[in-house]
């Protein structure tokens, strides 16, 4: 067979394409507005961005956006309410065609969300519920994180102990695995919450370590701390080393990162699972949402990324390090088939 130089053009594209694992072996055209990416402007603005998971959220947002050739503002409010409801505003003088806000407060998220949507906008929301049916809400199912952490808690422990539990209400993800707490402890009388505290000051570890101390000093029947977020688990970690109580009291926890993968595999460490979705895929997906509904789509008013429970004893056995190597066992970290279409565009892997 002749082999011309079309053709071999054709075969190099086809191995480009499966080599940077895009969402079909032949994609799609892009249709309009991403078309012409980049004359399309998207904002990410964020509520919370201190700590491992949120960077790696904002790397799965970038590398998204990079993939898709749009143009990315990103706003950081660093938990300031006001701010982010004022940067929200700020967008829309941009004239950005599609807004992610990622976490924030129902009360000072709400209005500022309805009044992109009036503007034509279209927005998603990542863990914070703006009650806005236009609006699809991207989440990791926080439910499932807090109860398959307590149940991994129970397997490990019985279900019979006195616990320390960190929480931070009106924060949507935490409300939600708040629930599986709930639950859990209306169904085993003998799980006793004897204590509980949390802070999002930053930074956030430290500000919960100091916490943890005057909890674990005044609480000394404490077997188990539920700490529904890494950041909470690392504050909880440290006070627990501190004391000296690394054998006496197991940590659970959500959300993972290199850095905790680390803390859960210390020599002794109290830190004995997490449950977790990739950040940087979640990232990816709530991109993804916002492309789809800017093409005329409807990605659903609910798109969730599904979690994965991930023990110390798994991290041992298969001696992982890193997110990389989390990913190379556990497949479902590497990517999420959701939010996905024919002519979706993934990040080079």
């Amino acid at each position: 067979m002749k082999i011309t130089r079309r053709l071999a053009l054709g075969l190099i594209a086809g191995i480009t394409a499966s080599a940077s694992f895009v969402g079909s072996s032949f994609a799609e055209s892009m249709p309009a507005p991403l078309d012409n990416p980049g004359d399309v402007k998207i904002a990410l603005v964020r509520y919370l961005s201190t700590g491992d998971f949120f960077q790696a959220y904002l790397s799965g947002v970038e590398k998204q956006a990079e993939a898709l050739g749009v143009d990315l503002r990103v706003f950081d409010s660093r938990q300031d309410a006001a701010l982010q409801a004022d940067m929200v505003d700020q967008a829309i003088a941009l004239g950005v065609n599609g807004i992610i806000i990622q976490h924030g407060l129902t009360e000072s998220m709400k209005e500022a969300a309805q009044r992109a949507v009036d503007a034509g906008i279209k927005v998603v929301a990542f863990d914070v519920n703006v009650e806005n049916e236009a609006i699809p809400q991207i989440e990791q199912s926080d439910y499932l994180l807090g109860k398959l952490a307590l149940e991994q808690a129970i397997k490990d422990n019985g279900d019979t102990w006195d616990a320390g539990y960190v929480y931070v209400p009106g924060i949507a993800p935490l409300d939600r695995r708040h629930v599986a707490w709930e639950e859990v402890k209306a169904a085993n009388p003998g799980i006793k919450e004897v204590a509980q505290m949390g802070t999002l000051d930053n930074p956030i570890a430290n500000s919960n370590a100091n916490q943890a101390r005057s909890v674990l000093q005044a609480n000394q029947t404490i077997s188990v701390f539920f700490a529904p977020y890494d950041e909470f688990a690392k504050g909880v970690k440290i006070a627990v080393d501190e004391a000296g109580l690394s054998s006496d009291v197991s940590i659970y926890s959500a959300d993972v990162s290199t850095a905790d993968i680390s803390a859960m595999r210390e020599a002794g460490s109290a830190w004995k699972a997490t449950v977790a979705t990739n950040p940087a895929v979640v990232g990816e997906v709530s991109v993804r949402s916002l492309a789809i509904m800017l093409t005329g789509g409807n990605p659903g008013a609910q798109v969730v990324v599904p979690p994965t429970l991930i023990t110390q004893q798994f991290l041992n056995d298969k001696d992982i390090k890193n997110m990389e190597d989390l990913s190379a066992n556990m497949p479902q970290f590497a990517h999420a088939d959701v939010a996905m279409t024919g002519w979706m565009p993934l990040p080079a892997r």
